[in-house]
């Protein structure tokens, strides 16, 4: 009888994604025996800086990588917008599945009456770690005053629940809130225009040992291709355009009834004063396909303007 171990960070949100990527393993494979090995990261053991003032590192990935080294486990299960799109020499992105929604979702503290941010009084506290929510969120409401929050989910939404903490709202993922049962707290769904998604957001990512062929045959059976082509595209985009920096990229993608993919990217200073724009519509039958359209993509914002407000972000990040 086989037996796959994967391996997870220990949150309730890495756990519940393991849970799905064995579930269609099961499906397939009735008879596969599936073990689950927990590791902290960088990232969960520093919880009071923000994630783009780590410079680029694989600040979800690292130790999960270390056990993928060794053979104590054959598969490393990630949100994949935490998976940086150059990976050590060894290991590649197996299977991408399961996109739940890629939106992002506002939670207001309970008690107040807000329903959206256009309702948001001047000078009221956003809650983000990321700085691509927080550009491009300032471009539209310059009132807002933005500050870090970090921690899983339910830390997060207990620091928002704590009037102390003094945060009137905070932004997350829907996806990890949608996965954990918890969609009754999102008091509104954020989209384009107002706010492109994270690359990634809400498609879980399986990384293997390169040439590890007895375990990309399990995952071979449990890829969303749709899904796997669309995040190709959309990691391809990025890897053209971060150049070891914390890019402010966000992203819309969409697939039309004809199978032609459509991808919206925006990148935004981080005062929020300054966006570049483009878009891109093409047919992807392959992994290949999906490279070259983001490579595509990535030359045209650059021609919008992207390279100068990214050159300012690496400059600034220089100078701290």
């Amino acid at each position: 009888m086989a037996v796959i171990k994967l391996g997870s960070r220990k949150s309730q949100l890495a756990i519940a994604q393991t849970e799905i990527v064995i579930k269609a393993l099961k499906e397939q494979f009735p008879d596969l025996e599936c073990e689950i090995v927990t590791t902290t990261t960088l990232a969960d053991n520093n919880q009071e800086k923000a994630l783009y003032a780590f410079g680029g590192k694989p600040v979800w990935t690292a130790e999960l990588e270390e056990l993928l080294a060794d053979g104590r486990v054959d598969m490393i299960v990630h949100s994949l917008k935490d998976v940086p799109t150059s990976l050590p020499e060894q290991f590649v992105i197996g299977g991408i599945l399961n996109r739940a929604d890629p939106r992002d979702a506002l939670l207001v503290r309970p008690g107040l009456p807000y329903k959206s941010l256009d309702e948001l009084p001047d000078h009221s506290v956003v809650g983000t770690s990321s700085i691509r929510r927080s550009s491009q969120l300032k471009r539209k409401y310059p009132n807002l005053e933005f500050k870090v929050v970090r921690g899983n989910i339910n830390t997060r939404m207990s620091k928002l629940d704590d009037p102390e903490q003094g945060y009137t709202c905070i932004i997350l993922a829907a996806a990890g809130l949608l996965r954990l049962d918890f969609g009754y707290r999102i008091t509104q769904y954020l989209d384009a225009p107002e706010l492109l998604y994270a690359v990634g957001q809400g498609a879980i990512g399986v990384e293997v040992k390169k040439g590890d062929a007895a375990t990309q045959a399990f995952l071979d059976k449990i890829i969303d291709l749709p899904v796997a082509l669309t995040c190709t595209a959309e990691r391809s985009l990025m890897r053209k355009l971060e150049g070891g920096c914390s890019v402010p990229l966000g992203v819309h993608s969409s697939v039309a009834a004809d199978g032609k993919l459509s991808i919206e990217a925006r990148v935004v200073s981080v005062d929020g004063t300054e966006a570049a724009s483009a878009s891109v519509t093409d047919t992807v039958k392959s992994y290949e396909d999906a490279e070259a359209f983001g490579e595509k993509l990535a030359a045209a914002i650059i021609e919008e303007g992207a390279a100068k407000i990214l050159e300012k972000i690496a400059y600034d990040k220089i100078k701290q």
